[in-house]
């Protein structure tokens, strides 16, 4: 499912992007951070057809901004050890509730990380092609 090339210049695809969603939430690999919670950002990189919402002007035609915000808010709200599950799940979800996505980009930032020194956040970018993709 993973592509090298989902992202260059050389794969043209329009895109809806969602940046830095800001959410404190309570995941972490150590039992502590699971207790005290810390601040997490999500980016969204979306690849699909926009032709059609671009003449029409009907959200029906598109993927819902509001929407995709609820189904990463819900999955955030559920403790996990790994950012990495955290991105895979939102894409999974993605990719089930909206067959005209092609593929997506999802960035998961952890603000000051447990690292035993400073660091401003860990973050992990994953890049899938969906299973379930329909073109119309």
């Amino acid at each position: 499912m993973y592509r090298k090339d989902l992202f260059s210049t050389k794969y043209k695809m329009d895109k809806i992007v969602l940046r830095n969603m800001e959410f404190f939430a309570y995941h972490g690999f150590y039992d502590e951070e699971q207790k005290i919670g810390n601040k997490y950002s999500v980016t969204i990189t979306l690849c699909l057809d926009l032709s059609k919402p671009g003449l029409s002007d009907k959200l029906s035609d598109t993927v819902s901004y509001e929407e995709v915000y609820k189904v990463v808010k819900k999955i955030m709200e559920n403790p996990t050890r790994l950012l990495e599950n955290i991105a895979n799940n939102i894409s999974e979800a993605l990719f089930t509730t909206y067959k005209q996505i092609e593929s997506s980009e999802i960035s998961v930032s952890k603000y000051n990380p447990p690292i035993g020194g400073v660091c401003e956040k860990a973050e992990v970018i994953i890049a899938r092609q969906s299973p379930f993709f329909l073109p119309h």
